[in-house]
C-alpha cells in the first residue's frame, strides 16, 4: 500500500472511566500495567475470567480526565456492565460512549510523523478534540484516532490522508497476523498467549495480580503454549471463521477472520512444525493453506 489513508473503524466504541480511583481500579482488572497510561501513552491490554480465558479486549489512553477505552462496540454495553459488578466501593464512574464517538485507523508509511507521533508503539497524542496513538501492539499497524463523531473525516485530509475502505486497513492488519477482538479470539475460549499477546505488549509480567493472572503466567512459564495464532496465505475459497484446519487427516486448527488471500488460523504447533518440515500440506474447507511466521512472533524451535 502506497500513500497515506484512513479507515473507519466502525466496529469500534469508547467507554470512559472516570473518578480518582480509575486507575487502580482497572489496574486490578486488566492484563496489562495501567500506571503507564498517559496523554502521550497508551496501552493494549485484556479482560480476562477468572480462569484465564479471552472476555474482551481494549486500547486505554487519558485524555480530559478520563481513562478511554477503545473497545469492540457491539459488546461495549457488556463490558460497561461487567466493569460495574467489580466497582465496589471504587470512586469511579463508567461511560459507555456509545453515540457521540467514531474512531478510525490511519495507516501507510508517514503516518506516525504526519500525526505529530514518534513512531513508537503506544505514543500518544491530543489533536484538538481528539486522542492519535501509535497502535500500541505494532506500530505497523499504524495510528488509531479517537473523536467525536464527524471529526475524523476533517481532521485527518488536512494532514494528507485519503480516505480508504475498512477492508484496506484489515489487509494490513491480517498481513501482519494480528487478532481484531473477538473476530479471531472465541470468547471466554482464547488463551492470550496462544494470541500474540505477550510480543504485541498486551501482558505486563511485573505488574501484580490481575484477573486471569495465574494460568496466564502458568501457561508463559511452564512452556504450556501448543498452538498459536498466525497468518496463513489462503489458495482457494476463504473458509469461514471455525472451519477446521487440517493436515494428512488430522486436526490441525480453525480459521478465523480472512479476507481474499490472507487469513488467521489457530494452528497446532506440531502441525506448523510438520507444514513446514514434511511439506504436507494444511487444508481447511476446499483451500490450502500456507502459514506464515511474521518476524514479531516467537515461537518455540521444532521438536
Amino acid at each position: 500500500m502506497t500513500g497515506l489513508s484512513f479507515s473507519s473503524l466502525g466496529h469500534r466504541g469508547v467507554i470512559a472511566v472516570l473518578g480518582d480511583d480509575r486507575r487502580d481500579f482497572l489496574q486490578g482488572l486488566v492484563s496489562n500495567d495501567v500506571s503507564r497510561v498517559a496523554p502521550d501513552r497508551a496501552i493494549h491490554a485484556a479482560l480476562l475470567t477468572p480462569q484465564g480465558r479471552f472476555l474482551f479486549d481494549m486500547f486505554i489512553v487519558e485524555a480530559g480526565g478520563a481513562l478511554l477505552l477503545e473497545v469492540e462496540r457491539d459488546r461495549a454495553a457488556d463490558l460497561a456492565k461487567k466493569l460495574s459488578m467489580y466497582k465496589l466501593r471504587s470512586k469511579v464512574t463508567i461511560e459507555n460512549r456509545g453515540t457521540g464517538w467514531e474512531v478510525a485507523a490511519a495507516h501507510g508509511a508517514g503516518a506516525s510523523a504526519a500525526l505529530g507521533l514518534r513512531d513508537e508503539p503506544g505514543a500518544a497524542v491530543a489533536i484538538d478534540d481528539a486522542v492519535a496513538y501509535v497502535d500500541p501492539r505494532l506500530s505497523g499497524l499504524g495510528v488509531r484516532i479517537i473523536a467525536p463523531d464527524g471529526h475524523i473525516a476533517t481532521m485527518l485530509p488536512t494532514r494528507g490522508f485519503a480516505s480508504a475502505p475498512f477492508e484496506s486497513w484489515d489487509h494490513v492488519r491480517l498481513t501482519l497476523g494480528v487478532p481484531d477482538g473477538s473476530r479471531d479470539l472465541p470468547v471466554e475460549k482464547a488463551l492470550l498467549l496462544e494470541s500474540g499477546f505477550d510480543e504485541l505488549h498486551g501482558v505486563d509480567w511485573k505488574k501484580g495480580c490481575y484477573m486471569g493472572q495465574e494460568l496466564t503466567a502458568r501457561t508463559k512459564y511452564r512452556g504450556l503454549v501448543k498452538k498459536r495464532l498466525l497468518p496463513v496465505a489462503v489458495d482457494g475459497p476463504m473458509p469461514a471463521p471455525g472451519t477446521v484446519v487440517t493436515i494428512d487427516g488430522q486436526e490441525a486448527g480453525e480459521m478465523r477472520s480472512g479476507l481474499g488471500t490472507q487469513g488467521l488460523a489457530l494452528l497446532r504447533l506440531e502441525a506448523l512444525d510438520k507444514a513446514r518440515g514434511s511439506g504436507a500440506k494444511l487444508t481447511a474447507g476446499e483451500a490450502i493453506l500456507k502459514p506464515l511466521v511474521p518476524e514479531w512472533v516467537n515461537l518455540p524451535p521444532a521438536a
